[in-house]
């Protein structure tokens, strides 16, 4: 019993801070994203409770921001790249 409750809160723990690092830096919140999701499962199917649910939830949403933020920062890098790439050949 002792176990899934203890899995709870470092789920929760992992999702919150997926979530404050996201915009941080993606690649941290993308490791705590998804070492919360997998222990937040672990601990719904050993306890189900409020705070393994909260704790999934939140790695989930952690997970979702990361992804998209860390794609935005490939995007922008990428465009960056090329504008400095057109401005070696225009000189």
């Amino acid at each position: 019993m002792e176990s899934g409750k203890t899995l709870g809160i470092v789920s929760l723990i992992l999702g919150i801070v997926s979530i404050v690092f996201c915009f941080i830096n993606p690649i941290i919140a993308l490791i705590c994203g998804i070492v919360g999701l997998i222990l937040g499962v672990m601990a719904r199917k050993r306890l189900p409770s409020g705070m393994a649910t909260a704790g999934f939830i939140l790695s989930l949403i952690g997970l979702i921001i990361s992804v998209i933020m860390f794609i935005a920062v490939a995007a922008c890098l990428g465009t960056a790249l090329v504008g400095l790439g057109a401005l070696g050949a225009m000189i």
